[in-house]
């Protein structure tokens, strides 16, 4: 069985957020606001389902997927846009593609620990966060 990612997770770092929002054409207003935020995820799995909820203060998205099954996205809340969405296992490592206006568009998850470790793309961009498990 591939990594189990089950858990509230805390985020402790959030860098090169602006410059992947940017990327994503996010106005500065919004992008002010989110880059002050702690966001919390979410994550139920089981197998190779996912039920994913990213909870803020100013705003929350939920995406649910099957590994390995591709799925319209509507990141309503996020930048508005449909992608084509698609996760595979690499190893323990959860790797996501999304087709769309967007070149590069994607993000990658894995673990360490009890460290959940986020790097979002998207164009020339990459943010890396850190969450920590929450007891």
């Amino acid at each position: 069985m591939p990594a189990d990612y089950n858990g509230t997770w805390v985020m402790e770092t959030n860098d090169n957020f602006d410059g992947y929002m940017k990327a994503l054409d996010i106005d500065f207003a919004t992008r002010k606001i989110a880059s002050h935020l702690t966001q919390t995820k979410e994550l139920i799995q089981n197998g190779d389902e996912f039920k994913t909820k990213t909870l803020s203060t100013f705003r929350n998205y939920e995406v649910n997927f099957t590994v390995g099954v591709e799925f319209e996205e509507k990141t309503k809340g996020l930048d508005n846009r449909v992608v084509q969405t698609l996760v595979s296992w690499d190893g323990d490592k959860l790797i996501c593609v999304q087709k769309g206006e967007k070149n590069n568009r994607g993000w990658k998850h894995w673990l360490e620990g009890d460290k959940l470790y986020l790097d979002l793309t998207c164009e020339d961009q990459v943010c890396h966060q850190v969450y920590k498990k929450k007891n």
